[in-house]
């Protein structure tokens, strides 16, 4: 039996659906700022921005089925027949290959185009092609590196006894931006590892630390919370 291939849908070019993203992580632009520069945008082509939608604090290596804000815009390209989803920057489409890649693919299959700003993504010549998967990867690697550097940092300011986060870790308590030690949680971190060793289970090693009045952080000794109370145990064995 022959198979009928499916004719896409006419699009037409000149209308276009605008898409703003921002992650907390990666310092864009803010939303209305993205807004105003896909209305000049439009306006200097001759296009008409017929929607903007936006996810706001999504990194770009989120899926796009976990990005309302992509899925509308995506879903808007059908609805109302536009030949262009466009973004200030492409890699603020995704800041993962695979994600771009699968993005452009969605697009492409519904006649229309992804393009940036800058103008990527309005031509299929072979080096826009090669632009356009250099950027992605790019994109990727800036991302990736993003996070090392983070970890590292971080990892510096514990080493010198600085908060790194809204919460102390076990064991210490924040004065300022520095960490001091809790004797309470050391103790408590001491107590614990004697109930391990017993070979009490996490659960009956939270109910005997409430039962001996070692106060917790939450209403109760979880068992995440015993967890971390003998990894601060073993980390003071390593480190004596």
């Amino acid at each position: 039996m022959k198979r009928t291939r499916r004719r896409r849908r006419p699009t037409d070019p000149n209308l276009a659906v605008g898409y703003v993203r921002i992650s907390k992580d990666e310092g864009q632009a803010s939303p209305d700022v993205q807004r105003e520069l896909l209305e000049r945008w439009a306006a200097e082509r001759g296009k008409r921005l017929i929607a903007v939608h936006q996810d706001l604090g999504v990194s770009g290596a989120t899926r796009l089925d976990r990005r309302p804000g992509l899925v509308a815009a995506i879903a808007d390209l059908q609805v109302h027949g536009a030949g262009v989803l466009v973004a200030v920057h492409r890699d603020w489409y995704a800041r993962d290959r695979y994600v771009a890649a699968e993005l452009e693919f969605i697009v492409t299959e519904q006649g229309a185009r992804l393009v940036a700003l800058d103008g990527t993504g309005e031509d299929d010549s072979p080096e826009d092609v090669f632009r356009r998967a250099l950027g992605d990867a790019l994109a990727q690697y800036k991302r990736l590196w993003t996070k090392v550097r983070t970890r590292q940092a971080l990892a510096y300011r514990r080493a010198e006894g600085r908060v790194t986060g809204p919460c102390a870790p076990y064991g210490f308590v924040a004065q300022g931006k520095h960490l001091v030690p809790a004797e309470s949680e050391r103790a408590a971190a001491a107590r614990a590892a004697e109930l391990a060793e017993a070979g009490a289970s996490l659960r009956a090693i939270g109910r005997q630390l409430l039962a001996e009045n070692f106060v917790p952080r939450g209403r109760a000794w979880h068992t995440e919370s015993v967890r971390r109370l003998l990894r601060l145990s073993e980390n003071r064995m390593v480190a004596s």
